[in-house]
């Protein structure tokens, strides 16, 4: 069981940039797509970003694309979300999550490891 440890959320103001990290433990990083996913209250959990093992194909979900960059460092055994121009509806938690698969998903069904997530609040 890999563990996946989140940071780097906090208080922002709309506009304003976070960079999230995801620690990972374990030796096997590389193999494994990566993703965040958010959860806002009341609301379901829904994709954000992922990316593949070799970190040459990213995936975003479309309210993010232009504005959030997804990347990795696989030496640090680290995923990171770039998040620039926030709104205030992407208040939530972030979760970081490892794929089942080389490749990253936009499905939650395809992540079989979570971490305990960050908040990110967006003031207006």
């Amino acid at each position: 069981q890999v563990q996946l440890v989140e940071s780097g959320g906090g208080l922002v103001q709309a506009g304003g940039s976070l960079r999230l990290p995801c620690a990972a433990s374990g030796r096997t990083f590389s193999s494994y797509g990566m993703g965040w996913f958010r959860q806002a209250p009341g609301k379901e959990r829904e994709f954000v970003a992922a990316i593949s093992g070799t970190g040459r194909n990213t995936y975003y979900a479309d309210s993010v694309k232009g504005r959030f960059t997804i990347s990795r460092d696989n030496a640090k055994n680290t995923v990171y979300l770039q998040m620039n121009s926030l709104k205030t509806e992407e208040t939530a938690v972030y979760y970081c999550a490892r794929s089942r698969y080389n490749t990253g998903s936009y499905y939650r069904h395809d992540y079989d490891n979570w971490g305990q997530g960050t908040q990110v609040t967006v003031s207006s």
